[in-house]
């Protein structure tokens, strides 16, 4: 999300106006869907904005590509991202569930899915996480993804919680899919996979600056996103060019060694 549109959103939440924060993030998300849009900063600013409008602890999101094969393409932050790959690399867990049912799936206490998840329930259970709801990315009958909320301590989210979680996703699904009317169905399949291409050179880009300054991926995804931003740059575009060394990451202006 940009930071004006998470002090907006702050701003919402602070003075107990939920429905101008969420106002905001709509307005946020249409802004977005325009001809030339950036899926994988659409998909970034879906999660953070669940987080910040539901409250939960963290998001992440697995998106299909041309092969029906799931992969990590959004976090709000490194135990999520990780979490997702861990669902992914024991092929169970809340997203795989929902993505192939196609109904969300909810679980208040992940120590008691053990059977259900005997890789994942324990994994994000050592990550600080109690519980968990993951919504499907759907358009009509076809799935291409799931998004999932962790939260540390009790899942506390009403049925309408619950109901905008869905309707954020929704939205973002209407953002991927969205192509003119004359495309292909094969343009869709290369935009999906354009936008998992472009989530590989990000997260080199995340190992390159957090190396070189000595901080966290999530500190040096942060410094990527606003960079990006402030200069009306694409993340993949921005991140091709950490990664090939055209960018100084001194650029980013990173103190080495930044908690």
């Amino acid at each position: 999300m940009s930071d004006d549109a998470s002090s907006v959103a702050a701003e919402g939440a602070g003075d107990g106006s939920r429905e101008h924060a969420l106002a905001s993030t709509f307005v946020m998300f249409a802004e977005a869907l325009v001809d030339d849009y950036d899926v994988v900063d659409l998909l970034d600013r879906l999660v953070h904005g669940c987080v910040e409008l539901l409250g939960t602890s963290a998001a992440g999101l697995l998106l299909k590509d041309r092969n029906e094969n799931l992969a990590v393409v959004a976090s709000s932050g490194e135990e999520s991202r990780l979490l997702e790959i861990c669902q992914l690399q024991s092929d169970e867990g809340p997203c795989l569930d929902c993505v192939r049912t196609g109904v969300p799936v909810i679980c208040r206490d992940l120590s008691a899915e053990a059977a259900r998840w005997p890789t994942f329930a324990p994994a994000a259970l050592d990550a600080g996480f109690t519980s968990v709801l993951a919504v499907p990315m759907r358009l009509r009958e076809r799935t291409i993804g799931g998004l999932n909320l962790f939260n540390v301590g009790p899942l506390a989210l009403s049925a309408d919680d619950q109901r905008l979680a869905q309707a954020l996703a929704d939205v973002a699904t209407i953002g991927v899919l969205q192509q003119r009317a004359a495309q292909q169905s094969f343009l869709l399949t290369e935009q999906l996979q354009r936008a998992l291409n472009s989530r590989v050179l990000v997260e080199q880009a995340k190992g390159v600056l957090a190396e070189r300054h000595r901080v966290s991926v999530d500190l040096a995804f942060d410094a990527l996103r606003r960079f990006a931003r402030n200069h009306n740059l694409k993340l993949a575009e921005l991140s091709q060019a950490v990664v090939r060394g055209d960018l100084d990451p001194s650029a980013f202006g990173i103190p080495t060694g930044t908690p």
